[in-house]
């Protein structure tokens, strides 16, 4: 398993912008999915984006399509999440996964219980 740290976590106004950041031990990260999660008090953890190196293939989410991004950097060990025109709704714990990948991002992204590491959570709140 690996290891995974997230930051970039805040307070931001509505329609404001932030870039979540994923970092991880070990040095097959490459060959790992990645999913992006949130996680809002009384409600169950959701799949936003999930980034799978088995086909290349990325996910989103509808409540996200279009304002957020999922990127990475396998050089630095580091998956980033850019979210754009976020809304109070948005605010959750933002948690990423990794999984060693053998399909489409697709799958991953539709359960949680498909990762095995999970980061600690970075707190997200829009709010003006």
């Amino acid at each position: 398993q690996v290891q995974l740290v997230e930051s970039g976590g805040g307070l931001v106004q509505p329609g404001r912008s932030l870039k979540l950041s994923c970092v991880a031990s070990g040095p097959t990260f490459h060959y790992y999915a990645i999913g992006w999660f949130r996680q809002a008090p009384g409600k169950e953890r959701e799949g936003l984006s999930c980034i799978s190196p088995s086909d290349g293939s990325t996910y989103y989410a509808d409540s996200v399509k279009g304002r957020f991004t999922i990127s990475r950097d396998d050089a630095k060990n580091t998956v980033y999440l850019q979210m754009n025109s976020l809304k109070p709704e948005d605010t959750a714990v933002y948690y990423c996964a990794a999984e060693p990948a053998s399909t489409t991002a697709y799958f991953y992204c539709a359960g949680y219980s498909r990762f095995q590491s999970w980061g600690q959570g970075t707190q997200v709140t829009v709010s003006s």
